[in-house]
């Protein structure tokens, strides 16, 4: 290489879905707007969609929302941004300073265009995009994308950009989730796992389905990945839950896939956590574990939602006891599977670096 000449500067951006600034209802509300007005999180037309949200929602939402908040906040902040930025740190550590690496968030701070505008500066022309959604949705991973695609287009000089595909059953994730998980299933002595899943419309689901034809929520839809429901998250999460269940040698007999998170009185796609809790009581599950495959960080849906909300429920129906098992967030295990994952998508000049080390 001429003197003066160099390899393309490779920056890694993790993306994940945001958090409120702060427990506090203003907060809140300033997130929530930004968030529910994405048309791709709430896919009905944009005046009925602004009726929704402006009328119904944030007149009320935002306190409510606050206070689940504050049982979840730490002394250093939200959960979900104090986790993101430990894992950028492990993998900067991982990749070396030839590398930047940083994190962003779809909503709230810190924003994809803020960050993005700081690995320009940085001299970043190759961009390594991964969002942290292991199953691909439209209203996560898609809208994130989207913003992506967004901001680097503005550019004079556009960077090139490699995304990193879903990798809810790639092998490294799989062993993360399993190598993490079995001491507190060995500890806890469960006798059900529960692999509890974000809710999506059922709407949303069959739209993925570029086909028209398979997925209609229907017996057998997902059992397995096909052309038809190549993007679909719901069957992305049942191929997550048969492999985890063969990484764990756990009887998939003593674990049920369900989704949380359901709002409003339209269809999500079932079987709902909510719902399966007293009945899993009632076929005799007394010890329930409950893993979040969906999320890699911990964070609201699974430290209050699961963590406090289920479990209260799960007791007042009768079982003797429910965990939350903790989601990857930067154990090292994650940190070593991400990079595997990444391997492929960071380019020669990142590679040299890595072999350098």
């Amino acid at each position: 290489m001429a003197p003066g000449d160099r390899l393309p500067r490779t920056g890694l951006l993790l993306v994940n879905l945001g958090t409120p600034d702060a427990p506090r209802a203003p907060e809140v509300r300033r997130y929530l707007k930004q968030f529910l007005h994405d048309p791709r999180v709430i896919d009905i037309p944009a005046i009925a969609r602004w009726l929704l949200v402006n009328g119904i929602i944030l007149p009320f939402r935002p306190r409510k929302s606050a206070a689940a908040y504050r049982t979840i906040w730490t002394e250093q902040g939200s959960p979900l941004l104090l986790h993101g930025q430990a894992l950028a740190t492990a993998m900067q550590e991982r990749l070396g300073p030839d590398v930047p690496v940083r994190l962003a968030m779809r909503y709230g701070n810190p924003g994809i265009e803020p960050v993005l505008d700081e690995m320009r500066r940085l001299g970043v022309d190759r961009l390594v995009v991964c969002p942290l959604y292991p199953q691909y949705a439209a209203s996560s991973t898609g809208s994130s994308l989207e913003e992506v695609f967004r901001v680097v287009g503005k550019a004079w000089n556009v960077p090139a950009v490699s995304v990193v595909e879903p990798f809810y059953d790639h092998p490294a994730f799989i062993r993360a989730l399993a190598d993490a998980a079995r001491p507190h299933l060995e500890r806890f002595g469960a006798d059900h796992l529960l692999l509890s899943y974000h809710g999506l419309p059922v709407r949303q689901v069959q739209k993925s389905d570029d086909t028209g034809s398979h997925c209609q929520i229907a017996a057998g839809c997902c059992d397995r990945i096909t052309e038809a429901n190549r993007a679909c998250y719901r069957a992305h999460s049942f191929a997550t839950s048969r492999a985890l269940l063969a990484a764990l040698g756990w009887d998939p007999a003593r674990s049920t896939t369900s989704f949380q998170s359901r709002l409003g009185r339209t269809p999500w796609i079932p079987p709902y956590t909510d719902v399966l809790l007293p009945e899993l009581v009632k076929s005799g599950v007394r010890r329930l574990a409950v893993m979040t495959p969906s999320f890699v960080a911990d964070c609201l849906e699974t430290l209050e939602e699961v963590g406090i909300r289920a479990r209260e429920d799960f007791l007042e129906a009768g079982g003797e006891d429910l965990v939350q098992i903790p989601c990857l967030n930067s154990d090292p295990v994650w940190v070593e599977a991400l990079h595997e994952i990444l391997r492929p998508h960071l380019g020669a000049g990142a590679r040299e670096a890595l072999l350098a080390r």
